[in-house]
């Protein structure tokens, strides 16, 4: 059977909050508006970087503006591992999974060129076979077909497969398809997102957890 891990990106993979906050609050302070709390900026991340700035600018009372949101984007791919780097222990459970015959994929609602940019900076690329964004399918998650669509351009497909996310949208994606999921307690979204989904409390859990799904 072909097996192959599936990721999400921010919050499971690299801890990228910092950076999504520093060009976030230069968007705003563009529009002479107020920043924010880093808290209140991981509670945005999740959904895709239209959603994010369209959470932001409600807060400050503003409809989405697609100029902003051009220049948001342009901002921060130029800069998306100033201070991003993967979560302790994620480049080792990559490696042990490869090692034991897993391929693996990312699926995250990120915009394929950042999430290009970002992988490439910080060398992991080359341990994807594939990698399904944002702008990738007309769908996302929580849209079961954009794992589905990342499967396939994998040329995989569900049997076989296992999804690791930090949010609901990864969690109700895998669902949709047919995937188990295991939820990344060390990442964004709390805990109560797993909904019943076994949860990991850190990488390096993951290797024994995944076999365990297939055992």
């Amino acid at each position: 059977m072909d097996r192959i891990a599936v990721f999400d990106l921010d919050g499971t993979l690299v801890d990228s909050a910092a950076d999504i906050h520093v060009s976030l609050d230069r968007a705003m302070a563009g529009l002479g508006l107020p920043g924010f709390s880093r808290a209140e900026v991981v509670a945005m991340i999740g959904d895709g970087v239209r959603a994010l700035m369209t959470k932001a600018l409600a807060a400050r009372g503003r409809p989405l503006d697609e100029a902003v949101l051009a220049r948001f984007v342009d901002d921060y791919t130029a800069q998306a591992t100033v201070l991003t780097r993967p979560f302790e222990g994620i480049p080792e459970v990559l490696d042990a999974l490869a090692a034991q015959g897993w391929r693996l994929a990312v699926c995250t609602n990120k915009p394929a060129e950042a999430t290009r940019v970002l992988l490439n900076e910080l060398g992991l690329t080359d341990r994807f076979v594939t990698l399904g964004c944002g702008d990738s399918f007309p769908v996302r998650k929580p849209d079961p077909q954009h794992l589905l669509a990342t499967l396939a351009a994998a040329a995989s497909s569900a049997a076989g497969a296992v999804m690791i996310g930090d949010h609901r949208n990864d969690v109700q994606a895998a669902s949709g398809a047919g995937v188990p999921c295991i939820f990344a307690g060390w990442g964004y979204g709390p805990v109560a997102m797993a909904d019943g989904a076994p949860v990991a409390t850190a990488p390096g859990e993951l290797p024994r957890m995944i076999a365990g799904l297939f055992a």
